[in-house]
């Protein structure tokens, strides 16, 4: 996924010499490609992350094409105000990559886990994208290139297998199927967790959809996927609140259909102690075992 996201940019800054990459002093090895084939056109801000925003707002304002890079625990989460008044306020079509959302660099403390950046963009007017693999990387990329719109792409663990094996997609929709069944029960997943539900998907014959949209999506697809099951599971490496699951429960409760919603995401507790991701991952059960203990003591599967 990383590799997709290097790619593009390169090819977007040889194309086009107003396209600019901003960097909060991160992410080093993903800019190697560009800081060699266009070294003009990437700027490390250093750790003023504020400051970025703002340069980037200032930048697209004066017609410029600009990627502000950071991790998700600081863009968004610590320049929120900055999004919300210097971009979204003004409409600039800034590209926000927050890479490591989630529970990924648990290493660092909670300082760098990131839970909540969901639920707090999903209160501004900006499109957010949260890509299950390379595919659906490369076409949220392409689609918040082509917009006139503020958008935030999530970038979640990277090293996670691809869930769309038969091979690249055409079309970024607010639910792609990714695994058919005719049990009367769905998984709705995001994100880092797609795979996981693929994983469950597969053992319990369930259905799975990929949700990469999570604001400005086909209201009436997602309203169609949900009504033709009994039940749904949602999966996210997210706050329960807010997120893919308050989306899925918002829907369920304004069309008042009669479906069951079970959602599985981040509590509202930190992460006790520093551990590896999958430490983190099993304490917020949200590991593959966990969830499969729950939909079966739930009665789901």
């Amino acid at each position: 996924m990383r590799d997709m996201i290097s790619n593009f940019l390169v090819e977007k800054a040889l194309e086009n010499k107003d396209f600019y990459v901003l960097s909060g002093d991160h992410g080093y090895a993903l800019f190697d490609k560009i800081r060699k084939e266009a070294d003009d056109q990437f700027i490390n801000t250093g750790v003023t992350e504020q400051a970025m925003i703002g340069a980037a707002a200032g930048m697209a304002k004066t017609g410029k094409k600009v990627v502000a890079y950071g991790l998700a625990c600081f863009i968004p989460m610590r320049v929120l105000e900055f999004i919300k008044m210097s971009i979204c306020y003004e409409k600039l079509p800034v590209i926000i990559l927050g890479d490591g959302a989630g529970m990924i660099y648990t290493t660092l403390g909670a300082s760098h886990q990131c839970a909540e950046d969901i639920a707090c963009l999903r209160t501004l007017p900006i499109k957010i994208f949260s890509p299950a693999d390379k595919f659906e990387m490369k076409l949220s990329l392409i689609e918040a290139y082509s917009t006139d719109f503020p958008c935030y792409i999530r970038v979640g663990k990277c090293d996670k297998p691809t869930v769309h094996n038969n091979g690249p997609l055409t079309k970024l929709k607010t639910n792609i199927p990714i695994h058919s069944s005719t049990n009367t029960t769905a998984i709705f997943a995001t994100g880092s967790m797609v795979s996981t539900g693929l994983e469950i998907a597969k053992e319990y014959d369930l259905s799975l959809f990929s949700c990469p949209l999570l604001s400005h999506f086909d209201r009436s697809e997602f309203l169609a996927s949900i009504s033709n099951f009994k039940n749904v599971i949602s999966i996210e490496e997210h706050s329960i609140h807010g997120g893919l699951g308050s989306i899925i429960s918002d829907l369920i409760a304004e069309e008042g259909l009669n479906t069951r919603l079970m959602k599985f995401g981040v509590k509202e507790h930190f992460t006790k102690g520093v551990g590896s991701y999958e430490y983190a991952m099993k304490f917020h059960k949200l590991d593959t075992e966990s969830i499969v203990e729950a939909i079966k003591n739930a009665g789901l599967v």
